[in-house]
This record gives structure tokens, C-alpha cells and sequence, in this order.
């Protein structure tokens, strides 16, 4: 069984790009049918935080990516990695070595003196016919793991294609600090191991610790997993992710008025295509999803993508749906939700107009607090002549049947009456009422209020305007 895993450090957000790769393990468990695991790789104690975790947990969750085992934690797993350790002393794949960090420091700067690659000399490491330092009184090993000295390891990158390594490149790994703590590369590879990850889909900054993490893997008898490392993102501007660009917690994009399915089918095709296909469904995602259409050079992040895709799917999406969402960024704001005007109708009414859930929030919050329309705009759009046409329409309104076909036509006598055309009424009318001058069709908006909030802003607007 096909069995993937995304294995985040909580040091921080779940970021854009490790979501991307959550997202591609997650598919492709999915599309074979298989298992995807969470494990939270908290062994860096100064660093991970629970508000860390939470954050990667609720990310995770908002975008759907539900995981069929875990989360487990490293640091709940400490007994199993000291245990490994020890089977490696044992067989002898590993060895105490007594190099202090001052010591390592001095052998380091005499190494680049001489031109050559900063490394550990191997001073403890057992070898035939050799003999070993006494051990120095009052210093704590660490443990280091004994690297083949010859040969290669080579592995077949499920996106990147063939690479392989010189032993001779890689030194003998560090597999427990001096108070017996695990290092990552040797945690990750027990984790894998007992959790029978078969794909490691992971960011291409471990391409240099996959070697390590291979020969590892070797010396304890364990079946080595098929790795796929995915290539960087960029931002806009072609330059690394940052900031600036959007890297930022996923959650942000919820803050800032994004659908999680517009997320994702953003994420999908960030280094992934299937043709010219640009909009599908998750399911669809699942159904078509393989490594082997995966680039490997960057992909590019493009907002105007993204917001592209999240107006396709507000446009989409129920209206009931949508009032859900936007209700608590009005209340946020302080704008209490009235029962009437109705926020569902008031959702279907704008959603063909804006790309976030923001931009929805900013037009619906205009038909729950009273406008203060911009006094150029009155100036602009309140004329003498249109000052009739809209008392005649106020007039009119108390009347007519609330609905937006019998509105419009009432529209139309009052700008027939006066020799007006359309704007010079439906304006006025959409600036008195939301204190905006663009709106959806004019009845429509009106038709949403309830008649008697309708006429009094217009009625009030009117008479309050210079």
C-alpha cells in the first residue's frame, strides 16, 4: 500500500509552499488508494511551540487535507530513537565520539585553511588495526553514525530524475547530541521506517540530507522509501518566496477572504499541470494526480491567479454558504446583522462582483449601518434636476410591489417623467442607499431592502443633502 506522510516542524505557520507539499503527498495517497500520515517533527525544543502546532493543525483542516493516521509527535517517541541508537552501537553502525564543539571548531578553520571541505576527521571512529583515544574524563559523547567511506549512493528522484552522492562527500553524521537527544535526519528516518512511509514528498532543500538519510536507512536493514523532491516557489517578481511575496500562514488566507478549494486548486497547479486544465474539483485533483507531471524547476507564485480562481469559486458557491462566512467579518467590524436585509440575498447579489470574501463583507456591511455617503459624490450625482425624479421615486415606492421587475419599472417612469437617462436616477438612488456609487442593478439592491429602511435612507438622505 502506496503510504505518504507530511511531517512539518512546529516552529512557526504552515506556510504556502509546505502546504503545497501536504497537498501532494495527500494526493497521491489518495489517488493510489493508499494511507497519508501527519507527524509533527517537534524535536527542535527551543524553537516548537503548541500556538506552532495549533496553527499547522487548523491550516491542515481549513484546507480539507484530512489525515488518515496521527498526528504523532517525535518528542512522544523518544524511548523508540534511543532504542535504534543502541541497536546501531551495537551492530557497530555507529560510535561514541568525544570531539568537544571547541575542538571541532579549531579542526574546521584548519581544514578551510588548507583549502579543503570542513568536515569531521573521523578521530573516533573505530576502524580495524586501529587504536582510539582514551575517552577524556567530563566530556559526554555524542553519537555518530558510521557512513560508508567508499562508493555512492545514488537514488532515482521521483521529479528531479537520477542523483547521486559520493560517500566520500558526506561525513559520519551526528545521531544523538551529548544529553542523548535524537538529531532530525536520524528521527526521520525511524519515523519513516516504523511508519512504512513508502513516498517521502518533501521541499528539494532535503536533497542533501537524503543521502545521509538513505545509507541510515541501509544499515538498519529497513526498505529504503522513494523520494520526490519538489522544486521552490517563487514570487511574483521571480525572486524566492517571502513575505512580502504572500509566504504567509495559510490561515492568512482565510483572514483574507479566500476559499479553501480556491487555495488548493491555486496550490495544484503551482509545478503540477494536467493539459490546459486550470479550474477542477478535488475529487478531479485525486483522480489525475502522478509525480511524473511535476516540474522540476520553480514554479511561480501569481496572485492575480489566485484571485482569478477565488471570484470563480465565490461565483460558484451557495449563497447560504457564503452568508455563513461573511457574517463573523461583519461582526468583526462591529456591524450588527440585522434579520432583514436578507445577508444570503444580499451574497447572491454581489458575489458575481468581487474576488474575496473581504471585498463581499465590505458591499454587505453597506445594507447594515447607515451610509455616509462622500460629499463629493452627493455634490456630483444629487443634481437639481435629479431632486425631483427621486421624490417622485420615494413617492412611488411606498406603493409598489416589493420585487425588483415592478422597482425597475418604476424606475423607468419616474426618468421618463423627467427626461432623465438611467444613471441620473439609479446613482443618487445607489448612493443615498449604500453609499456607494457602483452597485448591481439598481431594483435589485433596492428590492433586498426591507421597504421601510429603504425609504427611510432615501427620504433621509434626501433631505439631508445640500
Amino acid at each position: 500500500m502506496i503510504r505518504t506522510r507530511f511531517a512539518p516542524s512546529p516552529t512557526g505557520f504552515l506556510h504556502i509552499g509546505g502546504a503545497r507539499t501536504a497537498l501532494f503527498a495527500w494526493a497521491f495517497a489518495r489517488h493510489h488508494g493508499g494511507k497519508f500520515v501527519l507527524r509533527i517533527e517537534d524535536t527542535d525544543v527551543a524553537r516548537s511551540t503548541p500556538e506552532a502546532v495549533r496553527a499547522i493543525l487548523d491550516g491542515m483542516a481549513w484546507l480539507g487535507l484530512a489525515h488518515d493516521e496521527g498526528p504523532f509527535y517525535q518528542m512522544q517517541r523518544m524511548d523508540r530513537y534511543k532504542a535504534v541508537v543502541r541497536q546501531l552501537l551495537a551492530d557497530g553502525q555507529a560510535y561514541r565520539c568525544y570531539t568537544t564543539p571547541a575542538e571541532l571548531d579549531r579542526m574546521r578553520e584548519e581544514q578551510r585553511a588548507r583549502g579543503e571541505k570542513p568536515r569531521y576527521d573521523g578521530t573516533w571512529r573505530p576502524e580495524p588495526g586501529k587504536t582510539l583515544p582514551t575517552p577524556p574524563a567530563g566530556v559526554s559523547p555524542v553519537i555518530r553514525f558510521r557512513n560508508p567511506v567508499g562508493g555512492t549512493v545514488a537514488w532515482d528522484d521521483l521529479v528531479k530524475g537520477p542523483i547521486e552522492i559520493a560517500n566520500a562527500e558526506l561525513d559520519d553524521l551526528v545521531i544523538a547530541r551529548q544529553d542523548g537527544t535524537p538529531t532530525y535526519n536520524f528521527c526521520v528516518v525511524v519515523d519513516d521506517w516504523d511508519m512504512r512511509i513508502t513516498h517521502v514528498i518533501r521541499g528539494d532543500d532535503h536533497v542533501n540530507n537524503t543521502p545521509r538519510q538513505i545509507n541510515i536507512f541501509r544499515a538498519l536493514g529497513a526498505d529504503v522509501p522513494r523520494f520526490a523532491h519538489l522544486s521552490m516557489i517563487l514570487g511574483d517578481d521571480g525572486q524566492k518566496l517571502s513575505k512580502r511575496h504572500g509566504a504567509v500562514g495559510v490561515m492568512q488566507y482565510d483572514e483574507d477572504g479566500y476559499l479553501p478549494e480556491a487555495v488548493l486548486n491555486y496550490l495544484a497547479r503551482l509545478g503540477w499541470s494536467h493539459g490546459d486544465d486550470e479550474v477542477f474539483s478535488m475529487e478531479q485533483f485525486c483522480s489525475w494526480f502522478d509525480l511524473d507531471h511535476i516540474t522540476p524547476s520553480a514554479a511561480q507564485f501569481n496572485t492575480k491567479k489566485l484571485n482569478w480562481l477565488n471570484a470563480h469559486y465565490l461565483k460558484q458557491a451557495d449563497d447560504a454558504r457564503l452568508a455563513a462566512l461573511v457574517r463573523p467579518r461583519l461582526e468583526a467590524r462591529g456591524i450588527e446583522v440585522a434579520e432583514k436585509p436578507s445577508l444570503e440575498a444580499i451574497a447572491g447579489l454581489y458575489k458575481e462582483r468581487v474576488a474575496t470574501l473581504n471585498q463581499l463583507a465590505d458591499a454587505a456591511g453597506a445594507f447594515f449601518a447607515d451610509p455616509a455617503p462622500d460629499a463629493g459624490l452627493l455634490a456630483q450625482h444629487l443634481t437639481p434636476d435629479a431632486r425631483p425624479a427621486l421624490a417622485d421615486f420615494i413617492a412611488g415606492l411606498k406603493d409598489v410591489a416589493w420585487e425588483a421587475p415592478a422597482i425597475n419599472a418604476l424606475i423607468k417612469r419616474c426618468i421618463g417623467a423627467h427626461g432623465l437617462k438611467m444613471p441620473h436616477l439609479a446613482i443618487p438612488l445607489r448612493i443615498l442607499l449604500t453609499g456607494q456609487a457602483q452597485t448591481p442593478s439598481i431594483d435589485a439592491v433596492v428590492a433586498i431592502f426591507p421597504r421601510e429602511l429603504a425609504l427611510k435612507r432615501l427620504s433621509a438622505g434626501l433631505s439631508a443633502a445640500p
